[in-house]
């Protein structure tokens, strides 16, 4: 068999011809509701319906839920959509409801699936609802190296479909909600029961289908964390030089907190953060000079200037010893850019440790913070287990990280690097020879009078 030679690309001038480029791929068609919209349930007489039709399904339920976010202070759920094997989709206002314990009754023993079950879980929980089983397909497609795990780009992936997502963030809160929204909000279980048969069976394939019932039975007792002195996420705080003017950051954001809970708004719609740094910076003493304050206006910023003021003037009385330093308390080690300071064993600890986790993700085809959470990580190697026995060392790695919360395959893939890695960085800090100067001075010899020779062992 003969072969034409390959002559790469034509040479500019030659006359030759380009090949044809690819055409485009045409794009997917858009997913659509196969069973039309349905009516949303906010009378006790629909969702008795809705219970009966949930119990004579079968398999796992899709559940989703949409929240305000960005217009509501709270994260309750403002509907909650249900779809299930064997009957149609639900569109469920749990506003109209002072419960849902016959919901809840009904989805007793059934496997849930979300989409970010962190999202929705907790504003399903402040409604009654609690999963007895779940599957995020967010998570599992985490697991399984997915470059991209949003709801949409999986669907269009594994079934060929596209999601409109022009909706994702309209008020959920609205009464009536508009047909289009229902629309956008059914959709997003239309086929969340075949992605995830979808996903199962590849995590069964890879031999990770433990590995996601293990994150998916950690995640059934999720809860919100409270984030400990939250008003550190002011936007250009970094801006902000000096205890005092830190102070009045804390006091503006926390006296705008309380404002956002008592009227059920989002933070940001009373005064923006700008303002709040503005007003920090400026230090106005009085309502005339904080409303003239660059950036200080708005409805918010004049509706409530007497306790914007009153929140100024309190930080101006404080005592020093009571203001905000820069950097937040906590119990935690130090930012890992400090390490190589503060203890530079500790930093190399970190840094072996990484690039083992990063070589084990890449092998593993997964984010190498789905190995092991960084925090935990972290609380580790600043403050490793004081014996050095391998074997021993390994245990007591490994007990630490489950006392963190890592699950058992994180631990059994995680701990033996963590633990070479202590051991590795205490060997190359034990091989750094001595500086010529301290071995010739006697002060530095722990006992001047030793017959030992000078210099390291």
């Amino acid at each position: 068999m003969s072969s034409s030679p390959d002559h790469g690309p034509a040479e500019p001038g030659t006359g030759a011809t380009p090949e044809p480029a690819e055409p485009p791929e045409p794009p997917k068609p858009l997913l659509t509701l196969r069973d039309g919209l349905p009516p949303v349930v906010e009378t006790e007489a629909t969702l008795r319906e809705l219970v009966d039709d949930l119990r004579s399904g079968t398999g796992p339920v899709a559940i989703d839920a949409e929240r305000a976010s960005g217009y509501r202070y709270s994260n309750r759920a403002y509907l909650i959509q249900l779809r299930r094997a064997g009957t149609t989709t639900w569109l469920l206002d749990p506003i109209a409801f002072d419960s849902l314990a016959p919901l809840q009754e009904a989805l007793e023993g059934t496997e849930w699936i979300l989409h970010a079950a962190t999202q929705d879980l907790p504003c399903l929980a402040e409604v009654g609802l609690f999963p007895s089983e779940l599957f995020d397909t967010e998570l599992a497609g985490r697991l399984l190296g997915y470059p991209r795990v949003g709801l949409a780009t999986l669907v269009e992936t594994l079934l060929g479909f596209r999601l409109a997502k022009e909706h994702s963030a309209v008020d959920w809160s609205t009464r009536p909600l508009p047909e289009a929204w229902l629309e956008y909000a059914a959709l997003d279980v239309e086929v969340l029961v075949e992605l995830r048969d979808l996903l199962a069976a590849e995590l069964e394939a890879t031999g990770k289908a433990d590995w996601a019932r293990q994150e998916f039975e950690q995640l059934k007792s999720f809860e919100q964390p409270t984030r400990v002195e939250a008003w550190r996420r002011t936007s250009g705080l970094h801006r902000v030089r000096g205890r005092r003017a830190l102070g009045a950051v804390r006091a503006l954001w926390e006296t705008r907190d309380d404002i956002a809970r008592q009227r059920d708004v989002t933070p940001g719609r009373i005064i923006p953060d700008a303002a709040i740094v503005a007003a920090a910076q400026a230090m106005p003493s009085d309502r005339a000079a904080l409303l003239s304050t660059r950036g200080f206006h708005g409805r918010g910023a004049e509706r409530y200037s007497s306790r914007w003021v009153a929140a100024l003037q309190e930080v101006q009385a404080m005592d020093e010893a009571d203001l905000p330093t820069r950097s937040p308390r906590g119990d935690g080690p130090p930012l890992p850019r400090a390490w190589a300071e503060k203890d530079p064993v500790a930093a190399r600890r970190l840094q072996l440790a990484r690039e083992a986790l990063t070589a084990l993700a890449e092998e593993q085809g997964m984010p190498a913070e789905q190995l092991l959470t960084p925090d935990y990580l972290r609380r580790t190697l600043w403050s490793p287990p004081k014996v050095r026995e391998p074997g021993a060392l390994l245990d007591e790695v490994a007990g630490l990280l489950a006392g963190y919360g890592a699950r058992s395959w994180q631990i059994g893939l995680t701990s033996p690097i963590l633990t070479r890695a202590i051991l590795d960085a205490d060997a190359e800090a034990a091989d750094v020879p001595e500086p010529a100067d301290a071995a010739a001075d006697p002060a530095s010899d722990p006992d001047p009078d030793s017959d030992e020779p000078d210099g390291p062992a």
